[in-house]
């Protein structure tokens, strides 16, 4: 695993953040009814102590979806309530290393477009609760 620390934040600045993510190790994009119509692109920073909120905590709101069939949230969705861009997503599953952070992709500010390029995609079908498979189609996502 090759991690790198990297800078993100909303558009206005008003929340700021550090990850300690591998890019190289993969990303995910689903297609559940939330990540599809956000365009959603996470990286994960596994672990609480890999993602570092710099600014912004009083700038943040949240928001929590419970899937039809689920007992409750798998994320807790931070904004900035400012700008309206969603910074970065917490959750907490044994297998990402207890509390982890979903990082969309877009916020982070100092990828390369080449690596950009270059960063693997996994896609889930979250829309079915298949986590583990991947969508027949992926084409929009």
């Amino acid at each position: 695993m090759a991690l790198k620390t990297y800078s993100g934040s909303c558009h206005c600045g008003a929340v700021r953040f550090q990850a300690d993510l591998d890019l190289a190790a993969g990303t995910m994009r689903c297609n559940c009814s939330l990540c599809s119509k956000a365009r959603a692109w996470f990286a994960f920073a596994r672990g609480a102590e890999r993602f570092r909120l710099g600014a912004g905590a009083d700038a943040l709101s949240e928001y929590r979806w419970t899937p039809a069939g689920r007992p409750h949230p798998g994320l807790t969705y931070a904004f900035c309530k400012h700008c309206g861009i969603r910074a970065f997503a917490r959750g907490e599953l044994e297998s990402l290393g207890g509390t982890f952070h979903a990082v969309p992709i877009a916020v982070l500010d100092d990828v390369p477009a080449a690596e950009h390029a270059e960063v693997p995609i996994r896609f889930v079908d979250g829309k079915s609760g298949d986590y583990d498979h991947p969508p027949q189609d992926t084409r929009w996502l």
